[in-house]
């Protein structure tokens, strides 16, 4: 069975900081891209980022460029997602998914973890 547990949500303050991880179970780490979404009160799912193990690709968001940084620990099958320089628009609850084809921004992805909640004040 295809686990992803999230961890690591919490409320911070406006340029603070936060790391989440994803820990996956059930599937051949390497063989699987995963990646980050959020959704935020009243919006649509929107991706954050992607790591492909399989080529080291690493994809992410303009809106979190240069603040957000995916990285892997495949000897752990866990994915991080360290967050710099919090907004508040970045509340929103954020999931881990999975994949085993290619990173995408859209939803076609074959499994979502249950979310972790990030709450930014101002």
């Amino acid at each position: 069975e295809v686990q992803l547990v999230e961890s690591g949500g919490g409320l911070v303050q406006a340029g603070g900081s936060l790391r989440l991880s994803c820990a996956a179970s059930g599937f051949t780490f390497d063989d699987y891209v995963i990646g980050w979404f959020r959704q935020a009160p009243g919006k649509e799912r929107e991706g954050v980022s992607c790591i492909s193990s399989s080529d080291g690709a690493i994809y992410y968001a303009d809106s979190v460029k240069g603040r957000f940084t995916t990285s892997s620990d495949n000897a752990k099958n866990t994915v991080f997602l360290q967050m710099n320089s919090l907004k508040p628009e970045d509340t929103a609850v954020y999931y881990c998914v999975a994949d085993p084809r290619r990173c995408s921004w859209s939803l076609a992805y074959d499994y979502w973890g249950q979310g972790t909640q990030v709450t930014v004040s101002s």
